[in-house]
């Protein structure tokens, strides 16, 4: 239906060179939105330019640290310079460090604070100053979307990962002010929306959910026993969600934060 398309639509993705970010560039380079690649690792961004381009898709790679405005300003000069616009945004950089990761050794009254520190603004100001940067850019278009990442950190208690989980609280409660205040200033012409993703295995947590042998470790286990569905998610379960919420059909739309967590949050248990 032509209300999902995204055709033509010039999309910003940070994170691009990540796990789930691949996934995202990929899905919406498929269907023929002109994506362009935000991330740090210039040699993976450029492989996965090359790739699309292969297939007859259009992505453009930006190497930019999501947490220098200087480097998003170029970024934006770059992209508005080559296309003219930006109709959307999405935030997928962010993740967990293994400096914001208490360990079960570790006593809680002496956990790295700089560690939740770092991890904590990685999550929130890696998605705050995207916004700032190419918010404005994106609300010209008149019909502009931009979609964070949130989790299931934020809704239920995960343990260890404790400035990951207060980021990512972070992130819904600005997602919901924002999506308000863009509004007033905007009406309707951008939204904001997010994406809770359940758990899917990236480079951040591969090393905490499964061992050298692909097996479950205690954590990965306990995880798949609260997931109704008994399993991880797939990087590719999320494109629904964000197509939708990048098109037209979810024009009415903002403010919402999107499940996609195999039951997880839902789950009492019993």
């Amino acid at each position: 239906m032509e209300i999902f398309s995204i055709k033509d639509k010039v999309i910003v993705v940070t994170g691009g060179t990540g796990v789930l970010g691949g996934s995202f560039v990929n899905a919406l380079a498929a269907n023929g939105a002109k994506v362009i690649l935000i991330g740090q690792n210039e040699s993976i961004g450029m492989e996965r330019v090359a790739a699309l381009k292969e297939k007859g898709q259009e992505a453009f790679f930006v190497p930019a640290n999501v947490l220098l405005e200087a480097d998003l300003m170029k970024a934006k000069n770059t992209i508005v310079e080559k296309y003219g616009r930006i109709d959307g945004l999405v935030n997928g950089a962010g993740g967990n460090m293994p400096e914001g990761i208490l360990s079960p050794k570790e006593d809680v009254f002496t956990m790295n604070i700089e560690g939740m520190k770092k991890t904590m603004e990685l999550n929130v100001w890696g998605t705050v100053l995207p916004v700032q940067v190419f918010g404005p850019e994106i609300a010209k278009t008149g019909a502009g979307s931009i979609v964070n990442i949130s989790s299931v950190n934020a809704k239920r208690t995960v343990t260890r990962g404790l400035g990951y989980s207060m980021g990512k609280a972070a992130i819904d409660l600005y997602t919901k002010w924002f999506a308000v205040e863009m509004a007033n200033r905007y009406g309707d012409a951008v939204r904001i929306n997010s994406i809770m993703p359940g758990f899917f295995l990236t480079k951040q947590n591969k090393n905490l959910l499964t061992n050298e042998d692909g097996t479950l470790t205690e954590r990965g286990g306990l995880i798949i026993k609260n997931t109704p569905f008994k399993r991880f998610g797939q990087p590719e379960e999320l494109i629904g969600a964000l197509i939708w919420l990048l098109s037209d059909a979810s024009k009415f739309v903002t403010g919402m934060d999107i499940g996609v967590d195999g039951g997880f949050t839902i789950n009492s248990g019993v």
